[in-house]
């Protein structure tokens, strides 16, 4: 199990209101007391901060804003003494448009960086070579009368895409993943990393109809639904540069990748990524969208399990992207009972899990206002997408004025509602959602079945939501009551002995062994012996 932190809005050390690496240091006690595996932080790096830490300047240097680089080896060191391993950020497709490769390229087009990004003449008519878009609106091509060219960017155009056809870009970037890992990291979490390939040819992307343009965690209003994006990203060189990337992690043991995933058919893409001797892990999407009904987990198991093979999944509900899950699932008033469900889901899934900080706390998505977005998404599609400022404003620690996040003014405003849920008010409380929490992982990393058995997806009318993990000897029932009514399911054909899971609403098996009821976003765990 993950734990994501934001560093700048998880905890500040020194008054000038946005979260640093001591703000880190000073609580991996409270992170270790979770029962985590690991951390990953997003990303610290020097940086101009368009897209907050995603547009990198320099890949090997701490940004002033969090510290210095010493203070990562301290908190390397001191997430080590706790074991817990340490994950960092890794956005490989693209730079800022402030690192010293850019600004080299730009120059000319005949300098040794001169095709280290993504360069293509303008059309006949002075208009971009096709049709490719921005994520975050309007075209993915910005000129640059310098060389009288454009250049590429699929996400801000402070952020252009670095050329991967070119071999000397491949072994750069390999080069600096090199440098985190021998200063003893022990993964890195790659940002996009299917964007970093682009079709060589320049070929348009075709249009997608509208009744196709969901999900993929961007708002339904954006152009960027509008194509298929066939030739922009996920092309078939990134398999063998994910392969050189596995090799250069084999070589220092135990290291992990985790990429982030968002294609045309992101479950495909998923299990492809995953296959042995590329990623270690992959997730994608799916479980970031609005829809949070039975129907909807279920297909996205069934239909990664059906391609997934022996690859590995790790599955988020919420993240520094979308809007917090008590909110996008739980509703406007979330009970504590289905708050301590949501994550629960998750952990009873095959493979590993990334939770994100707060949603231990049961935060909601803040209400940000206008004047106070920072999110350049936000700004660019306000009202209608408010960005993702809600998810990302500071931890609360405690009920005071700035919530114990910092001694200054804090970047984003503390979320009112934040206060009553911080830290200091559940630590005293046996049935806060944060003791909730903490109870379920413990107990379940004492379920072997749970951390590695298969998955099989039960078949369960509305808001019923069932699956069974196995292991050849035994199997594991997992129920849940997605609803606000009390309900009773058949079981599968078995002798099921009722266990006890640890900080969730338990249901009762009743009827010998034949029947579960399960109160209102009540959950039943059961085991029965399969084997000899």
């Amino acid at each position: 199990m993950i734990y994501q932190i934001y560093p700048r809005s998880f905890l500040d050390s020194d008054g000038n209101g946005v979260g640093d690496l001591p703000g880190i240091l000073a609580r991996l006690d409270y992170i270790a007391s979770l029962g985590v595996d690991a951390i990953w932080i997003s990303p610290f790096f020097k940086s101009p901060m368009a897209d907050f830490g995603y547009d990198i300047a320099e890949y090997r240097a701490v940004d002033p804003l969090f510290g210095t680089l010493s203070d990562f080896d301290r908190l390397l060191a001191a997430a080590h003494a706790r074991n817990l391993r340490v994950i960092i950020d890794q956005v490989l497709s693209h730079t800022s448009i402030e690192h010293a490769w850019f600004r080299a390229s730009r120059e000319s087009r005949d300098n040794p960086k001169a095709d280290w990004y993504v360069w293509a003449d303008p059309l006949p008519d002075g208009t971009p070579p096709n049709n490719w878009l921005s994520i975050f609106g309007g075209p993915a091509w910005t000129w640059e009368p310098r060389r009288q060219q454009y250049y590429l960017h699929n996400f801000l155009d402070a952020q252009p895409d670095l050329n991967f056809h070119h071999p000397e870009v491949r072994a750069a970037v390999l080069d600096n993943v090199r440098f985190w890992l021998e200063r003893g990291v022990d993964g890195v979490r790659l940002d996009a990393i299917n964007f970093c390939f682009h079709d060589a040819q320049l070929r348009n992307n075709p249009p997608k109809p509208e009744h196709a343009r969901s999900g993929r965690g961007f708002s339904s209003d954006n152009p960027y639904a509008y194509q298929y994006h066939r030739y922009d990203n996920t092309q078939p060189e990134n398999i063998p540069f994910l392969q050189e990337l596995r090799a250069l992690l084999d070589s220092y043991p135990g290291s992990v990748a985790l990429g982030e995933i968002s294609s045309e058919d992101s479950l495909a893409t998923m299990a492809e990524y995953t296959q042995p001797g590329r990623l270690h892990m992959g997730y994608s999407f799916e479980l970031l969208t609005e829809d949070h009904s039975a129907a909807h987990i279920r297909a996205t198991v069934e239909n990664l399990e059906r391609v997934l093979g022996a690859g590995w999944p790790c599955w988020a509900i919420s993240n520094h992207d979308v809007a917090r899950v008590a909110t996008r699932w739980g509703g406007p008033a979330p009970c504590a009972a289905q708050i301590a469900q949501l994550t629960a889901i998750a952990l009873c899934l095959r493979g590993s899990v990334c939770v994100y900080q707060g949603e231990e706390l049961g935060l909601p998505e803040a209400e940000v206002p206008f004047e106070a977005l920072r999110d350049p998404y936000g700004i660019a599609f306000w009202p209608n997408f408010k960005g993702r400022d809600g998810c990302r404003t500071p931890m609360p620690w405690d009920e005071g004025e700035h919530a114990g996040f910092t001694s200054g003014q804090p970047w984003l405003p503390i979320s009112p509602p934040h206060r009553h849920l911080a830290v200091s008010r559940q630590e005293g409380d046996p049935q806060s959602p944060l003791q909730r929490f903490r109870r379920f992982v413990h107990w379940r990393k004492q379920q072997p079945l749970l951390r590695w058995g298969s998955v099989r997806v039960l078949d369960l009318p509305e808001p019923l939501l069932g699956f069974v993990r196995a292991d050849g000897e035994s199997e594991m029932l997992a129920l849940f009551n997605l609803g606000p009514m009390p309900l009773q399911v058949g079981l599968p054909p078995g002798d099921w002995q009722a266990l006890s899971p640890e900080g969730l609403d338990a249901g009762a098996i009743e009827t010998v062994g034949k029947a579960a009821r399960l109160p209102a976003y009540g959950t039943v765990v059961a085991r029965r012996r399969v084997g000899p």
